[in-house]
């Protein structure tokens, strides 16, 4: 999924510093999951909003909508008739969704209160990890159902760096390196001669460097 984190209250303050009216958006989606903009976020940011406008004496009127997802136009219908109602929309999905709702209703101002921040997934409860990159062409299938190039800190194909130590990586000591982690699965496997195999260059062109990439379904087209 995608994780994201909220902005500070400050920075969020700053962007609608000028609006008297505005409605915050949530999202049912990956945000909701991470626990940073579903509806429970949205209340308490409305809150504190309300809270340090009324301490600058500006007070501040505030609605709030959760949608269903942010990143579908049949859902950013949810706000057709009263997107205009506000100074502004404030949305609290991933970088996508005030994207989508900018594009649907371009009369009005849109403005992030989270940062996206990777794809990836709990592994303790309050603890979201990376595990992809969306490079576009996956390779895990080479290494046991691990991703080097999202989780090693130089996205390294062909084995470790000669600066991990103790199974810990050398840019961030905190971090366990992925490559001590394939290695030694190889090893419990007995397939360590997997790594031999000479593989051709990994294909980048389907990664972000190219531009905005484009999924189409054809036969959901017609």
């Amino acid at each position: 999924m995608i994780v994201a984190d909220r902005k500070s209250l400050d920075e969020i303050l700053w962007m609608v510093s000028d609006c008297n009216k505005i409605l915050i958006a949530g999202c049912k989606g990956c945000v909701t999951v991470c626990n940073v903009g579903g509806m429970k976020e949205v209340g308490i940011l409305a809150s504190a909003l309300k809270i340090a406008r009324k301490k600058e004496g500006k007070p501040l009127e505030v609605d709030e909508k959760t949608l269903e997802r942010q990143c579908d136009p049949e859902y950013v219908e949810q706000i057709r008739d009263i997107y205009d109602d506000y100074d502004a929309v404030v949305s609290m999905a991933c970088g996508v969704g005030p994207q989508f709702l900018s594009e649907a209703y371009p009369s009005q101002r849109f403005f992030p209160a989270v940062n996206t921040t990777f794809f990836g997934g709990a592994t303790e409860h309050g603890i979201w990890e990376e595990r992809c990159a969306g490079c576009g062409t996956c390779i895990i299938h080479y290494y046991d159902g691990m991703c080097p190039i999202a989780r090693c800190s130089k996205s390294i194909q062909h084995g470790p760096c000669g600066g991990s130590a103790r199974g810990k990586c050398e840019i961030n000591a905190e971090l366990d390196c992925i490559w001590d982690m394939i290695v030694k699965k190889k090893m419990e496997q007995g397939r360590l001669d997997d790594l031999l195999m000479v593989k051709a260059a990994k294909d980048w062109r389907t990664a972000r460097d190219g531009g905005p990439r484009k999924s189409i379904r054809e036969e959901l087209t017609k």
